[in-house]
């Protein structure tokens, strides 16, 4: 008896932590960028406007994704990558995956090299990731974003 309760309580508590996730946490901390030069910088390094106009004008859009509760931004800048991550909360599960879709990639539905954005939506979290596929801040976050937000 006594295995099943201790289960059941490590199964409570890992729920309750992934759902009390803040977007401090799904940031990149400084130890976790990657080697090569990386430098955060200010403003946004959106590789598309798209991007950079749904993070400015997100309350524009709350009719179709939902109402923003908060939003952050990291942008870095190095001699071969750059880009912005941009992290949202939604008072309530984010709703707006066609839309977004529509907007970061047009008719093609789905990334290219002209537009590479990339996004997971989890409940109330929306990440979107305005780098190169092939960049090692994305495959960082990525990681980071999946084992937070499973």
């Amino acid at each position: 008896m006594k295995p099943t309760i201790l289960l059941s309580t490590l199964l409570l508590l890992f729920t309750t932590n992934s759902f009390s996730q803040t977007l401090a946490d799904l940031k990149l901390k400084p130890k976790e960028i990657p080697k090569g030069g990386y430098m955060v910088s200010d403003g946004h390094v959106c590789i598309t406007a798209q991007a950079c106009t749904f993070y400015n004008d997100i309350e524009t859009y709350s009719n179709i994704v939902g109402k923003i509760k908060s939003k952050a931004i990291q942008s870095f800048k190095s001699k071969g990558d750059s880009g912005s991550i941009m992290y949202f909360e939604f008072e309530h599960t984010f709703k707006g995956d066609r839309f977004l879709q529509g907007l970061l990639w047009g008719k093609d539905g789905q990334p290219t090299d002209e537009h590479p954005e990339e996004y997971v939506a989890n409940g109330k979290f929306l990440v979107i990731w305005s780098l190169h596929a092939d960049s090692p801040l994305k495959e960082k976050s990525e990681a980071k974003i999946e084992a937070l937000l499973p």
